[in-house]
């Protein structure tokens, strides 16, 4: 009969497996506790964030208002040299629209660059639906419309800008609107198109033709009611009242450069950056060297303010009191402020060459500068314009803070 030979434990042998096991369960919690780390965003809140875009570099940087700080940089947007951002309706995820036709979708919490897609060869901004499902995107390349939806980036629709004469057209101007639409301008043909989403199967497109000669761009105003178009080919602007679509489109200032000598124009004004301020509505005039002043009443022009240069955008500070304008080349060195009270220039300095974006944070104590010549962002005090901080940054252009997840139009 065999003798059966088991391992016999010493005493002084179990203190020390006892040890090394405890060791390893330590270990191995420190390790899922790393992974969990790196999956879970940071624990905050999202309003204070944004996103500066680095045109010549494809990077970003996202920052925070509270402290005025960059807490991350992302590479691999490719070509943004007019790129422009929205936001989802909870403020955790921007979405940038590259000149490239690239739509990426980034995640502010982690820093991270979540999808990218190429939907277009040339493409000119998007917009953000009313319930934050749907993203579009407007194309030069082809002509057109793309949709997608928000959380995969998924196609959804593809409306191609073939105009009443059956040719394709460069998208301008788009914008979102209350009733899940998305309105946007033809430049080429000279008309306005609203695309229905209520049905997002089924997207309804209504147009409107003959509006005026080549429309660049265009706005909805605060309240989602009224789409603008700037007509580049002819002193005026065309506006749709979506209210009331059938009654078409019409037009307002018509004439307002008529006998006045035509300057060259070095940069398209962005009419996305319109301001309503006070009883006022304020909008760059193109080529010339005037803020225009509407009466959103009667759509009629009650005044002009003189400024520095060609107005790329007229900015107003969310209290309405003031209004920021920066200019196009080669005067591009200067910001000039307006009292929406007075209708004068009551501050002007000079951050530096190449001033391109202004953008207030969301209660208007702070605006953040991109002076892209001098690769930094500067911040100033509205109330006493004091230079507060400066950021380093790569040819900055577009400010883009997450206010604007709740803003129509932005």
């Amino acid at each position: 009969m065999k003798a059966l030979m088991t391992p016999v434990q010493t005493p002084s042998m179990a203190p020390l497996n006892r040890f090394l096991l405890l060791v390893t369960v330590v270990l191995l919690a420190a390790v899922i506790t790393r992974i969990a780390g790196a999956e879970q965003p940071a624990a905050r809140g999202t309003g204070d964030l944004g996103v500066i875009i680095e045109r010549t570099t494809g990077t970003i940087k996202i920052i925070e208002t509270s402290n005025r700080t960059a807490i991350a940089n992302i590479a691999g947007f490719g070509d943004l040299s007019h790129a422009s951002v929205v936001f989802s309706r909870d403020q955790r995820y921007a979405f940038i629209f590259g000149r490239d036709g690239g739509l990426s979708k980034v995640d502010l919490l982690t820093g991270k660059l979540v999808n990218r897609v190429m939907q277009a060869g040339n493409s000119i901004g998007g917009a953000i639906s009313q319930d934050g499902t749907l993203i579009a995107v407007s194309n030069y390349k082809p002509g057109g419309v793309r949709v997608f939806d928000s959380k995969t980036l998924e196609p959804v629709a593809d409306i191609p800008a073939i105009a009443a004469d059956g040719d394709r057209s460069k998208v301008v101007g788009l914008v979102d609107a209350p009733g899940q639409l998305f309105v946007f301008s033809l430049y080429d043909a000279g008309e306005i198109w609203i695309a229905d989403f209520k049905d997002r199967d089924n997207p309804h497109i209504t147009k409107f033709t003959g509006i005026g000669e080549l429309p660049y761009d265009a706005l909805v105003t605060g309240d989602g009611r009224y789409y603008i178009a700037g007509l580049f080919g002819e002193d005026g602007l065309a506006k749709l009242d979506l209210w009331h679509p059938e009654k078409g489109v019409a037009r307002i200032l018509d004439g307002y450069g008529r006998g006045e000598q035509k300057l060259p124009v070095y940069k398209m004004p962005h009419l996305e950056g319109w301001a309503r301020a006070g009883d006022y509505i304020f909008l760059p005039a193109v080529g010339r060297h005037e803020v225009l002043v509407l009466d959103p009443r009667t759509w009629t022009e009650v005044g002009r303010v003189p400024v520095h240069g060609q107005p790329v955008f007229a900015v107003g500070r969310p209290d309405g009191r003031q209004v920021w304008v920066n200019f196009a080349h080669p005067l591009n060195d200067t910001v000039q402020v307006i009292d929406t009270d007075s209708l004068k220039i009551i501050h002007e300095f000079k951050p530096g060459k190449a001033v391109l974006h202004l953008e207030f944070t969301p209660r208007g104590e702070q605006v953040w500068i991109s002076v892209r010549d001098a690769n930094r962002v500067d911040i100033y005090d509205t109330r006493t314009f004091e230079r507060l901080d400066s950021l380093d940054a790569k040819t900055p252009s577009g400010i883009f803070l997450t206010a604007r997840a709740h803003r129509i139009g932005l």
